[in-house]
């Protein structure tokens, strides 16, 4: 817990600006209530520190495709385990970082 609210303090001083990247675009048009620019932008800047654009890339398809997350999460391709275990922790980092 300790390790996960130091990377967020770490993460709110080194980008307090982010740009309107995959993660921010998929979650700004993936329809839910709670979704708007602050929180997608958060959750962007968040992303710019633990993912890849590549990674990117692919997690913002889950916003469209809930569906494809789970096929990525159940595979026994050790690529799709390893992308699991760093969307994992982006996942609780943004939670950590982003939540009101």
């Amino acid at each position: 817990m300790k390790t996960t609210l130091l990377a967020a303090a770490f993460l709110m001083a080194a980008a307090p600006m982010a740009f309107a990247g995959p993660i921010d675009s998929a979650c700004l048009s993936g329809g839910r209530s709670q979704a708007n620019r602050a929180l997608c932008g958060c959750i962007q800047q968040v992303a710019d520190q633990t993912l890849s654009q590549s990674d990117q890339r692919r997690a913002a398809k889950f916003f469209k495709n809930p569906h494809q997350a789970q096929e990525v999460r159940q595979s026994g391709r050790a690529s799709d385990e390893a992308f699991w275990q760093r969307y994992k922790n982006f996942g609780v980092t943004a939670e950590a970082y982003c939540a009101g």
